[in-house]
Formats: C-alpha cells, structure tokens, sequence
C-alpha cells in the first residue's frame, strides 16, 4: 500500500471520530431540549384543539414531526419497551457499534429525513397561514379547520413516500470482498454504503430534493416574510388586523424564516458534496475530508429544528407564552 493511500485512510479515520463526537454531543443536547420542548408544546396545544386562524394545526404537526426524530416506538422490546431513536444513536457513535439490528437502522435512518423534510412543509404551512391571515383578513377570519386538516394529510402523504429513497439509496448487504467497514453490517446511518445508481438517476434525485425540499420552500417562506413585513406599512383603519396582529404575525413569519435559514439551508448547501463523497465520485482526501467535516456541521444544524421549534412558539405565540409563564397549563 502506497503512502498516499496509508495517509488518506488514517485521515478518514480521524474524520470518522470527529463525526463520532460531534454527533454525539449535538444528539445528546438535542434529545434533552427538544423532547421536553415538543412534549411540552403538544400539552399546552390541547387549549387550542379548536383553534385554527393562527396556524396551530400547522404547529402541532410540525412538534410531531419534531418527535419523529427524538422517538420512535419499535416493536423490540428493550426494557421499558420502546426504543428512542436519538439514545439509539448516541450509543452509536459512543460504542462505534450498532446492536439492534439493520432494520431499526433502516427505519431511524428514515425517519430522520421524515423529520426534516415534515418540518420543512409545516413551517412553510405556517409561514403561508400567518401571512394570508394579514393579507386577506375577511378570507380567513372564520375557521377552516377542515381545509387545514386536509392540508396536514397531504403533507404526511407527500413526505413520507419522497422520503422512501434515503433509504433506498442505501445498502445493508455486506460485500464479502471488501474489507472496508463501511461494507459491515455494524455501521449505521451515514456511513451506510451507498447503491450504484448511475450518475443521471443520482442527478435527476438530487436536483428534486434540493428543488422541491428546499429551493420552493424558502422562496415561500421569504416570500411570506416580504409581504407581512410590508403590511406594516399599509393604514388599517381600526379594522381586522390591527398592528399589533400584525407584529405578531411578523414575529411568527420571521421566526419560520430565521429557522429554515439557520437549519435547513447550510445542509442542503452541503448535499449534494457530500454525496458526491460517498458515491466516491470526489476522490481527493482532503477534499473529501472537507466536505465530511463540514457535512457533519450542517447535519447537527438541520437536526437542531427540534430543539428551536418549541422556542418558535413560546416567543411568537401569544397566547402559548401568557399561558406558560402564568402556569395556566390547560387542565
């Protein structure tokens, strides 16, 4: 073996560990904030079970989602008999070992592009809803809670299926003829080997995520902030909505805005390199070493939507943080 080829596998090794403690640490933070966060988010929505002018139906989809990432019933039974999928994977990249078996990977693999990508549709729903409730105030001054249920089934109907080829694309077979880890059954997630799909399926995959999971949606949701922000600006004359519902509703766009930047935006920068990476199209270490490393930043920050969401709602929604700084939990 080549000194090049000794130096590139001893600086993937490093990158792997670097993944291993980032991943860890990050996953640790966002298990304890954003499981509390979104349970709680869930208990203080009962008080609006009927409410539908201000986007909570869109709200308590998007903390379900949110959970999809920190819990997952399975039917292995591991003591209390259910299996979180975040404490899953912090025992991974602790132990560098994967124990439960390859469909739990299979499905907690899944399941987090299920999260991201819900997140993204709800917050967009949220983003349009707040943004027409301003815009046209007589429309959508009655309830429409049959129309908003609707369009939270089609978003599950939507992502989910779209989100089968994460999976897909990924292989759990062990190649007897290699003798690189990521071709054994112990890894999980990220580092498992990627299908041979040809390089025009992998394009026209990639172009759809980056187009439909997050080009449309961020010009929605920046859309939406440029037209409530622009209603400040216009007289209400006393009438539906008045400024200070109009601020409110800034605040909510904004927030939608500030969160799909923050999370989303940096990780589907670093997609598409990072699949170029593991269908070993970038060969080049350092290159490829760059890409991983800055992949596993972006990742954290696209997981960490759980964990700011819940914050989203205490500080944009009135009637969520009146509540919850009084203790006025709905009973």
């Amino acid at each position: 073996m080549s000194s090049g080829n000794l130096n590139c596998s001893s600086s993937q090794e490093l990158t792997r560990k670097y993944q291993h403690v980032v991943y860890a640490v990050v996953y640790t933070l966002i298990l304890l904030f954003g499981l509390l966060g979104n349970v709680l988010a869930l208990w203080m929505f009962r008080a609006y079970a009927k409410e539908t002018k201000k986007a909570v139906m869109f709200m308590k989809n998007l903390a379900v989602a949110d959970l999809l990432q920190v819990t997952v019933p399975t039917p292995c039974v591991l003591h209390a008999g259910k299996v979180l999928s975040l404490p899953m994977r912090i025992y991974y990249y602790l132990y560098d070992s994967w124990p439960f078996g390859q469909p739990l990977c299979v499905i907690s693999f899944y399941l987090k592009y299920v999260n991201m990508y819900a997140s993204i549709y709800f917050l967009v729903c949220i983003s349009v809803r707040r943004c027409e409730l301003i815009m046209r105030p007589l429309k959508y001054n009655s309830p429409r809670r049959k129309g908003d249920l609707l369009m939270c089934v089609a978003g599950w109907l939507l992502v989910c299926p779209c989100c089968l080829a994460f999976p897909l694309l990924r292989t759990t077979e062990q190649n007897s003829n290699s003798t690189d880890r990521a071709a054994s059954k112990s890894v999980c997630f990220a580092e498992l080997p990627m299908r041979d799909i040809g390089a025009p399926a992998a394009g026209v995959l990639l172009i759809a995520a980056e187009l439909l999971g997050f080009i449309v949606p961020l010009i929605l949701v920046l859309a939406c902030t440029c037209l409530t922000a622009g209603s400040l600006r216009k007289q209400t004359g006393g009438a539906f909505p008045d400024l200070g519902e109009k601020r409110r509703a800034l605040r909510m766009v904004l927030s939608c805005a500030v969160v799909f930047l923050f999370c989303f935006a940096p990780y589907h920068i670093t997609m598409p390199l990072d699949f170029l990476v593991k269908a070993k199209i970038l060969r080049d270490c350092s290159t490829r070493d760059l890409i991983l490393r800055s992949h596993t930043v972006t990742l954290c920050l696209a997981s960490l939507n759980c964990s700011l969401d819940p914050l989203m709602y205490y500080f944009t929604t009135e009637e969520f943080w009146r509540r919850l700084s009084k203790a006025e939990l709905p009973d």
